[in-house]
């Protein structure tokens, strides 16, 4: 095997391993010895790839959001109404938070910590993806790709806080992230987008941050 090839399987073993044990015991009780164990590598190799134990939080959040980076890619790509197109997003996302121990750890990092990864920082991140996809292609609703200002905004909003509330309610109970859970939740949606109760949906700056 190339020397090359080697030490990226190396690295990509260590940020996995960190994100094991980050989700195990926390960033702060995670120690540099038990991670390059579990990836069972040395730890002169462990400090070969990362200099400390922050260069490899770093790298946890790197690597997750370039995860999320290519679920949204998807998003983007779809040819589905907005609402469908989110839903559709919104089940691959939490499969992959369920099955992808470095996405779920980096989602998990403190803000300050991993910064672009916060509660805030994903919200603001999905709705302007939402609302660019609303005005490029329309909501979905009768008004077609040429409706008025305001009503992609507000079902962009409403889609923001349905996924945000979905992210924030999985992490206590992963029954919110079932497949069935999010269709069945779409199914109660208002068939046509720009019926969504405009009163009361916050601009994303004004949503409580979950927790």
């Amino acid at each position: 095997m190339p020397t090359q090839h080697r030490a990226i399987q190396s690295r990509q073993a260590l940020i996995r391993s960190a994100a094991e044990t980050f989700l195990e015991k926390g960033v702060p009780a995670a120690g540099m010895v038990e991670i390059s164990r579990r990836a069972r590598l040395s730890k002169g190799a462990l400090y070969f790839h990362f200099t400390s134990k922050d260069d490899l939080t770093l790298a946890v959040r790197d690597a997750a959001l370039a995860t999320l980076q290519e679920i949204e890619d998807g998003f983007t790509r779809s040819p589905e109404p907005l609402p469908t197109a989110v839903r559709d997003f919104t089940v691959e996302l939490f499969g992959r938070v369920e099955s992808d121990a470095v996405l779920r750890a980096g989602l998990r990092l403190r803000p300050e910590t991993a910064p672009g990864l916060g509660i805030y920082a994903l919200e603001q991140r999905w709705y302007a993806l939402f609302l660019d996809k609303a005005v490029t292609c329309g909501t979905g609703g009768a008004a077609g790709p040429h409706a008025s200002d305001t009503e992609p905004r507000r079902t962009a909003q409403l889609l923001t806080s349905l996924v945000v509330g979905l992210l924030h309610l999985g992490s206590e109970d992963g029954t919110w992230w079932d497949r069935e859970s999010i269709v069945g939740l779409w199914a109660l949606l208002p068939a046509a987008p720009d019926r969504f109760p405009a009163p009361g949906i916050p601009a994303p700056t004004q949503i409580p941050a979950a927790g």
